[in-house]
């Protein structure tokens, strides 16, 4: 375990922080398409933490594009299980390596003091992700009682695009929630957060790419819930 840091120290990596703001898609970090952003203000001063990207239908439509491409191509929802399992932990321990990151990221983004970001949120964060991680070879498929004559088969398949709407309290956290389940079936997820807080979930992009993950598996969309999240005309499976 590592030392506990002052909050001298806690200061010094806040100003040597570097924040992105900009939307992950398909592997990279990109502007909005129509080059819009919004500034993200720290509840703790007011002052300018990133100005971040505003997406809108184009990038939601990039984004599904992106997502439903990876999903039927198998990289990922075809991964044998024992493979996608180690990328989904190794996902987990990346959250804890970069844990001072994400929790100076937390909170400046959402004012909460950093001894609980960095206890609750981010340890919280990559406990649900390994936890998902682990059931992949544990929750097996079903044969349910029938009569002697029928048989009944219930098998756990990824079913596709998952897009995943964060509320702005707990951010990393509430998105770990979703994340793991939804990620360790072998489905490519799409994840909204809000406005208020979007930082650690565009940090969670690159962390799954870092993590083996195939570009286009988890896609960040930072931006409006009446621009972004409601508006694109494909078919998506919500998890609200």
């Amino acid at each position: 375990m590592s030392a506990r840091l002052s909050r001298n120290d806690w200061e010094m990596k806040a100003q040597a922080l570097a924040i992105e703001g900009r939307a992950f898609i398909d592997g990279e970090y990109q502007a909005a398409d129509s080059g819009d952003t919004f500034d993200c203000l720290s509840p703790i001063d007011g002052r300018l933490l990133a100005k971040v990207a505003s997406c809108d239908l184009a990038d939601a439509n990039k984004a599904v594009i992106s997502t439903r491409n990876t999903f039927e191509s198998g990289v990922w929802s075809q991964m044998a299980p024992a493979e996608r399992k180690k990328i989904v932990i190794r996902f987990a321990e990346l959250i804890e390596e970069n844990g001072d990151e994400l929790a100076l990221l937390e909170t400046l983004d959402m004012g909460k003091p950093i001894r609980y970001s960095k206890a609750v949120d981010v340890y919280g964060a990559a406990r649900a992700i390994r936890w998902s991680g682990e059931a992949v070879d544990k929750i097996y498929d079903e044969l349910a009682p029938t009569p002697h004559n029928e048989i009944g088969m219930i098998t756990r398949e990824p079913i596709g695009v998952v897009a995943a709407i964060v509320p702005w309290n707990f951010p990393m956290l509430m998105a770990c929630w979703k994340l793991g389940p939804a990620l360790a079936a072998g489905n490519s997820v799409i994840l909204k957060p809000s406005e208020k807080s979007p930082l650690t979930a565009i940090k969670l992009g690159q962390l799954a790419l870092d993590a083996g993950m195939p570009k286009g598996v988890l896609n960040v969309l930072p931006g409006f819930g009446h621009t972004v999240a409601n508006r694109s005309p494909y078919i998506w499976t919500w998890i609200p």
